[in-house]
């Protein structure tokens, strides 16, 4: 099979390439006989980690980060390449999976067999790579009862494209066919995977996970927009009591969307909730909150009104991470941070700088948020903004009021 470089990426790092195939290579790709060696393969990494999944199934934390992190671990230890699905541990054995990189740019031969460790079990890719090729065995494993390795699907494919970016992630891509997706869509089955080859500052990750993650980028601008304590911008204030009303109570917001998605539900929150919530984690003066939403002082009440169907968001969208920070005299944290997007193969779709003040090991405020990449305005196509009074209206001419 040939390959034709038409695209070399190199403001990423890395180059990635389409790889060209016809019918019947892929085809003959598709034939794909399972033999003894991948049974017994699994078998073993079941039984490698059979102590920590009885231990977390024992102590209900199967997928909880520390879980994983020592699943990851023990599989490093026994020689394997290992990373968990969700990027936010250090892969191990890295340098096998840098050795194979640089022998599909060096258009060497080698093998490659990383193990991706899930909630309920694990992905295994088997990779192989000739002439700059490189052919991927995708095996999806799950755990039963017994706590074996069963095989739930197994496919294979050549790349389409493969890339190691500038930031660190190994990104490829293929299509399989399958015979359910080919009678809806006729055509073959994408896949595409993402998995961070280069470690991180165990301290950005902590930052991440305690600052970044827990409002993330769905369904609110906070990271998506420019603000600061002086100017706060665009900012949905609404959105934000969504994300942070559970982070302050651990549970969700009670105010819910009518079940009829045809009107739209409207609820009087007590203005000392909704500014507590807020007040929370921004330094902002009531006056000011009270002025980016509406205040119905009458009642001493927040006019609220949960998203409704029209303001859903397009489910595959970006995930941040801190990739750098900075400790600033006056005690508060500057974190640099960059929008993984997998569904669009971009280890970094934009970049921005968001600035917290921490006051105890619980308790902190978001300071600003700077957009730095790209450059000048970046429409992010995957987010929706809640609807206008004016779109509102004419959706929902008579609306439905919840008791607060």
């Amino acid at each position: 099979m040939s390959i034709s470089m038409v695209e070399d990426v190199k403001g990423r790092g890395g180059s990635g390439y389409v790889v060209g195939k016809d019918k019947q290579v892929l085809e003959s790709w598709l034939k794909y006989s399972f033999d003894n060696n991948d049974s017994v393969s699994t078998e073993r990494i079941a039984e490698i980690l059979s102590d920590i999944y009885e231990e977390a199934v024992d102590t209900n934390t199967l997928g909880s980060l520390d879980m994983m992190r020592r699943m990851v671990a023990r599989l490093g230890e026994n020689g394997y390449v290992a990373v968990d699905s969700g990027n936010q541990i250090d892969m191990i054995q890295a340098e096998q999976a840098f050795d194979f990189c640089k022998a599909v740019d060096e258009k060497e031969m080698d093998e490659l067999t990383i193990i991706v460790v899930m909630e309920m079990g694990i992905r295994k890719f088997d990779l192989k790579t000739e002439d700059g090729n490189v052919n991927i065995v995708r095996g999806y494993y799950q755990y039963d009862q017994n706590g074996s390795l069963q095989n739930r699907s197994t496919v294979s494919y050549p790349a389409d494209f493969w890339q190691y970016t500038e930031e660190g992630y190994l990104i490829f891509e293929g299509s399989y066919f399958s015979d359910e997706n080919y009678i809806l869509t006729l055509s073959d089955t994408p896949e595409h995977t993402m998995l961070r080859i280069l470690p991180l500052d165990e301290k950005c990750r902590e930052y991440n996970r305690k600052y970044i993650l827990p409002v993330c980028y769905e369904q609110n601008n906070l990271f998506l927009c420019n603000w600061s304590e002086d100017d706060f911008g665009d900012l949905d204030f609404y959105d934000l009591f969504d994300r942070f009303y559970p982070m302050m109570y651990s549970q969700p917001v009670p105010y819910m969307a009518d079940e009829n998605l045809g009107v739209g539900a409207v609820y009087q929150i007590q203005g000392e909730l909704f500014e507590n919530v807020i007040g929370t984690y921004f330094n902002m003066d009531r006056e000011t909150l009270r002025s980016k939403t509406t205040y119905l002082s009458e009642l001493a009440a927040y006019e609220y009104r949960p998203r409704g169907f029209y303001e859903v968001e397009y489910p595959d969208i970006a995930y941040p991470e801190v990739v750098r920070y900075r400790e600033n005299e006056d005690g508060t944290v500057t974190l640099y941070v960059n929008a993984v997007y997998p569904g669009g193969n971009m280890s970094k779709e934009f970049s921005h700088i968001t600035v917290i003040r921490p006051f105890s090991e619980e308790s902190f405020q978001y300071v600003s948020n700077e957009i730095t990449l790209p450059e000048g305005d970046h429409e992010i196509w995957w987010h929706s903004n809640r609807l206008t009074e004016e779109e509102r209206e004419n959706l929902f001419p008579k609306e439905v009021y919840g008791r607060t």
